[in-house]
């Protein structure tokens, strides 16, 4: 058997790899390069394990976790948050003493000068002279539970704004629309102004024509 140099051996090697290479599309760049397989890599004690998780990759794959986790529901708060309740109020010129005397505040006194200024013809009048014998607040507080009757074609902006839901540009709205019909003609500028509920106990509040 004839024996090859070692060099003679590796040059042969590496011209038939160039070669199989080159069959299969490599550069000749590529070939130029293919002894340097040959030569030998000195063993550094210090590098990590071919085995050994790089920690770059760890937190890579943490961090892959986190994004990929199941995201919280996102809650709309408007959505879980109920409406303001509506209060039921008194008709300040039909109510009696036995509705009058569950208002916070009002005691029989208080239930006979309610009585006394009947009929009451705006929300103002009634401040005017409930103020006599309590503050602005204390009668603020009775017009919790509290209304004056509302008639459509006469009622200031403020008696207006009695109405659950109108507020002083809604008030001039209904001021400028005037003369109505009836109450319905009334209601239907509301309609698309107020809610359902709102519309319900609004429509309670006005004066029988």
């Amino acid at each position: 058997m004839t024996t090859f140099p070692p060099r003679r051996v590796a040059a042969g090697a590496a011209l038939a790899l160039a070669v199989v290479l080159t069959a299969c599309g490599a550069s000749p760049a590529s070939t130029a390069t293919v002894p340097a397989v040959f030569t030998q890599v000195p063993i550094d004690a210090t590098q990590p394990a071919a085995t050994e998780v790089p920690s770059t990759l760890a937190s890579a794959t943490e961090v892959l976790a986190v994004e990929t986790a199941t995201p919280a529901t996102v809650v709309d708060a408007t959505a879980i948050v109920p409406s303001e309740p509506i209060v039921v109020k008194f008709n300040l010129n039909t109510a009696g003493p036995t509705e009058f005397l569950t208002v916070p505040g009002v005691g029989n006194r208080m239930v006979r000068e309610f009585e006394e200024y009947r009929p009451y013809t705006s929300i103002l009048q009634f401040r005017q002279e409930i103020g006599k014998y309590v503050d602005a607040v204390q009668v603020a507080e009775f017009e919790k539970y509290v209304y004056v009757p509302v008639d459509v074609n006469a009622a200031d902006a403020e008696t207006l704004k009695q109405l659950p839901g109108v507020d002083d540009a809604i008030a001039a709205e209904l001021i400028a629309a005037r003369p109505y019909a009836d109450n319905d003609a009334f209601m239907s500028v509301l309609f698309d102004r107020l809610n359902p509920e709102q519309l319900a106990v609004a429509s309670t509040y006005l004066t029988t024509p």
